[in-house]
């Protein structure tokens, strides 16, 4: 069973990033379970990864309040998650209910159990949290990015501007500002 580690923030809506890669040599669909759905989720739940792909997902989680003024317990939690992942064609596309639907395939599980760091004491699993976090945030921005234009640009609606139409334009307005000038 594999730590994932969360800060210690009561009250709180904490998150916790985890590298998901495909190191088989087919397609690999994942999702994703918890013992606490109600104060646990996680982005994406599920996706297909094509060989070698992996993706950073976030792990959100609801840090409840100690009862009768405990103190916080920095170690471990009861809450547990699972990553449950199987082999399955390259054209099939991801739905929830895929692993229902192919229950006779091999399922892999990895077990993740929850881990709280003292966000005051520094200590290396917070740090490389910290790192981890930064990295997720940083694939979440990748993905909203737009693409690079590389063909024609669309503007307005369906009215295609080819690059070659306004290269003429700006050729032929040269030459009458060049008309103009030598007259």
């Amino acid at each position: 069973m594999s730590p994932i580690f969360f800060q210690d923030e009561a009250g709180k809506q904490v998150r916790s990033a985890i590298k998901i890669k495909n190191t088989s040599k087919s397609h690999v669909a994942f999702k994703f379970q918890t013992t606490a759905p109600k104060s646990c989720f996680m982005r994406p739940p599920g996706a297909i990864l094509a060989p070698g792909e992996s993706l950073i997902a976030t792990v959100f989680k609801f840090v409840e309040l100690p009862e009768n003024n405990e103190k916080p317990m920095y170690q471990k939690s009861r809450d547990k998650f699972k990553i449950i992942s199987m082999k399955v064609k390259a054209d099939v596309d991801y739905v929830p209910e895929l692993f229902d639907e192919q229950k006779d395939q091999t399922a892999a599980e990895q077990i993740l159990r929850v881990v709280f760091l003292n966000p005051e004491r520094p200590e290396p699993a917070l740090e490389k949290l910290k790192r981890q976090l930064a990295d997720a945030d940083a694939a979440v921005a990748a993905r909203k990015k737009p693409p690079e234009d590389t063909g024609p640009r669309i503007i307005g609606e369906g009215l295609v501007i080819d690059e070659w139409k306004e290269r003429r334009e700006r050729y032929l307005a040269r030459q009458q500002v060049e008309g103009v000038d030598s007259v």
